[in-house]
């Protein structure tokens, strides 16, 4: 198997139609080969950059928090400008765009919605539409599989974690989504993908492949199979496990009844016929997060654990399995503040799991006693089924 990035690097003839190019790449640490040799180093050498672009997190993946802002630097050793797409601006500026005639795109994403890296593709493709400068996407693999789940994003509710209505789960790897976001948004502009070799869609992420984290709290693929379920966290009062060794991983506060919690989840999932937990083993555990939220106190909390013989993409299920959890929440705690009431993403303006989630009517469905599993399960294969069919003509593997 072979990614966009070896594919490319091993086809003279495309290199060598770059060589009289300024070339620009965006990259991030897991911007790496089968050896682990970096993007940057090789892209440098084989061609020559004028310059490089960083998303979330910072180009060396230092900004271990969420939502911690980087700066343009001067590289120490090629002496190029290293331009930050989530500080002063997250779009790239005109006078970015002026130092390049080409920019490959080589991050790896986690098949999530939410995952800013996909945003931050399409405000690079806006600005090579808009400079009519030549983008090449380099494929990664889809670490999650080619599965979808989830709501789709709702109108009005576009943000940095939501730049299309795709639901959160959208089983697309970085070159499809390109293809996506062109006819979408109707960018006329030269873009070309660079095909994973020997790549299988249904699998996710290559096991012969070492997993180098894409940012600082992704540090393994069963944080990317609970990512979708997980991330909704984030916009709540419990803990994702921020401030722990195993963030979105594991979710937790101080005093929940984790044993009434997982019988509730249990016979809401019987009840509802749904199958949430296939695939997972949902394990009690105890945490002390060391900053974040909850900082230094004793979370009670659930270690979800994709990483079993049991797992396959297709039975997993992480967006369903949260919704149920926190509508377990609700009847084992009913007085627990939920949400957390702060600005995400630069959204001041509305709640912050609404924003994650795309829109109210998950939260909606949560806090509605008289709505059942099947109630949300309706709207699911419907937003679903409609993403499955607009996608299916962009489908590379």
């Amino acid at each position: 198997m072979q990614l966009g990035l070896e594919v490319f690097l091993q086809d003279s003839k495309r290199r060598k139609s770059l060589q009289k190019k300024r070339v620009a790449l965006v990259c991030h640490p897991a911007s790496v080969d089968r050896n682990l040799h970096h993007a940057f180093d090789l892209v440098h050498e084989k061609i020559g950059l004028s310059c490089a672009f960083g998303p979330q997190h910072g180009v060396q993946g230092e900004k271990q928090d969420n939502m911690i802002e980087s700066d343009d630097f001067i590289h120490p050793r090629a002496r190029i400008p290293i331009y930050s797409l989530y500080g002063r601006s997250r779009r790239p500026t005109p006078e970015m765009m002026a130092n390049l005639d080409v920019m490959l795109f080589d991050l790896q994403d986690l098949g999530c919605r939410i995952y800013t890296f996909v945003t931050t593709l399409l405000y690079v493709m806006q600005a090579c539409a808009e400079f009519q400068k030549k983008l090449i996407v380099l494929d990664r693999p889809n670490p999650i599989g080619n599965r979808v789940e989830g709501l789709r994003l709702e109108p009005g509710w576009e943000s940095f974690v939501g730049a299309a209505p795709m639901p959160m789960r959208h089983g697309l790897t970085v070159g499809e989504m390109a293809l996506y976001y062109r006819d979408f948004f109707k960018l006329d502009f030269d873009l070309e993908i660079v095909k994973m070799r020997g790549y299988k869609a249904a699998q996710g992420w290559p096991s012969e492949r070492v997993w180098v984290n894409p940012s600082p709290n992704a540090a393994n693929l069963n944080m990317a199979r609970s990512y979708p379920g997980t991330v909704l966290l984030e916009g709540t009062e419990l803990s994702e496990g921020r401030g722990t060794t195993r963030p979105l991983e594991l979710w937790g506060a101080p005093n929940l009844d984790i044993e009434k919690i997982l019988t509730a989840v249990a016979k809401l999932d019987l009840r509802g016929k749904l199958s949430v937990r296939t695939g997972v083993v949902l394990r009690p555990c105890f945490f002390e997060p060391t900053f974040h939220k909850h900082k230094q106190s004793l979370c009670s909390g659930l270690m979800w654990h994709y990483d079993t013989d049991s797992y396959s993409h297709k039975l997993a299920k992480p967006y369903r399995l949260m919704a149920l959890t926190f509508k377990a929440l609700r009847e084992v705690h009913p007085d627990l503040p939920l949400y957390r009431n702060f600005a995400y993403e630069y959204v001041e303006d509305r709640l912050a799991f609404d924003v994650i989630n795309g829109g109210p009517t998950l939260r909606e469905w949560i806090d509605d006693p008289r709505q059942k599993m099947v109630d949300l399960e309706q709207l699911l294969r419907r937003d679903e089924k409609s993403w499955e069919k607009e996608i299916s003509g962009i489908r590379l593997y």
